[in-house]
């Protein structure tokens, strides 16, 4: 897929984010209170965060889901540094790692809800998207009402950036990248039968015929503006059939038989940062912490995050501060909790 997910309003911020001067520690301190911070050595912490927010919506027992409004879910999500949701203490992120999302728009509206939440203008924080506007799949997608079962129809991956702590250049986006998977009625044969998520091996029914991109994968490689540290970000979401058969692509399933791998653009430019950030939900359990050890990362969580199962991951590579919440945080507004690591540089 070309790059033209990217909208003129993202550009348009990378090229203002490119002509804006950092600002100094006087400033920082004098805007503390609004969640700013300088670059000091003693505060230089980069505060990320992992989440499936399912579009949303949340699915209830019973058959009913409730919508969340971005808001909402930021409240539920940021933490302070105790792993505490809803205190002053709560400063502003620098990277959301998403999954689930409709598209640009809102993906570019959550990302304007997350900067009023700090007392930012529109366009600081900014976002890309896997596909810009998928198509719809599915039902009722487990909602009894069928309005909210239609806000879960388009799906995607993204990430949001806070543009004052970090710079994006427009060739340190990764192409998208499929996931794997077993179709159903195909003999797993130890990894054998799996084959590429992605036409012409996706759903060939026409309720699930788009399914495939809600899978699509992205990466970037951010700045730190203040240091000049290198920070690779990813977003995946895996199918559901990774849980039962792990499967990467065509008879290949994944890191360390997880399902887990990265694309060949998102390789590049990992392997080009320092630090190196990967989030997931993975539709799988038993992901060991050292997964992705062999690219310098270790997986941070062990809490379940799905009911009760652990199916979402957080990988980092850096320095990441201890979390009496095991980086877990348990009143998240989503069908999963969130994880959190924020790491010193």
């Amino acid at each position: 897929m070309r790059r033209s997910h990217r909208s003129a309003r993202l550009l348009a911020a990378l090229a203002l984010v490119a002509l804006t001067a950092i600002p100094g520690p006087q400033a920082s301190a004098s805007a503390a209170g609004r969640g700013d911070r300088s670059a000091t050595a003693e505060d230089r912490v980069l505060r990320v965060y992992n989440n499936n927010i399912e579009n949303l919506v949340v699915n209830n027992a019973g058959g009913t889901c409730t919508r969340v409004s971005g808001p909402e879910h930021l409240t539920s999500m940021l933490v302070d540094d105790s792993g505490r949701a809803g205190t002053g203490g709560v400063v502003a992120p620098d990277i959301l790692i998403v999954q689930q999302v409709r598209g640009t728009g809102q993906a570019e509206a959550y990302a304007d809800q997350l900067s009023a939440k700090f007392g930012y203008p529109a366009g600081t924080y900014a976002a890309i998207v896997a596909w810009s506007d998928p198509e719809p799949w599915g039902s009722t997608h487990k909602c009894s009402s069928q309005a909210l079962g239609d806000l879960k129809k388009k799906q995607t991956n993204g990430i949001i950036w806070n543009t004052r702590t970090l710079s994006l250049a427009a060739g340190d986006i990764s192409k998208y990248w499929s996931a794997g998977w077993l179709r159903p009625g195909t003999s797993y044969q130890g990894g054998a039968g799996c084959s590429l998520y992605k036409p012409p091996n996706s759903d060939p029914d026409t309720t699930d015929y788009h399914k495939w991109k809600r899978t699509s994968a992205i990466a970037a490689r951010f700045t730190i503006k203040a240091t000049g540290t290198t920070v690779f970000a990813a977003t995946m979401h895996l199918p559901q059939e990774n849980r039962q058969n792990a499967c990467a692509g065509d008879g290949y399933t994944g890191i360390a038989n997880t399902g887990i791998h990265l694309g060949a653009d998102a390789t590049s430019l990992m392997n080009a940062s320092t630090i190196r950030i990967v989030g997931i939900d993975a539709n799988r359990t038993g992901i060991a912490s050292s997964t992705l050890s062999g690219f310098g990362m270790t997986g941070y969580g062990s809490a379940a995050t799905s009911g009760s199962s652990k199916i979402d991951y957080l990988f980092v590579r850096g320095s990441v501060q201890p979390s009496p919440v095991d980086h877990t945080v348990s009143g998240t507004r989503s069908n999963h909790l969130a994880l959190y690591g924020f790491i010193r540089y």
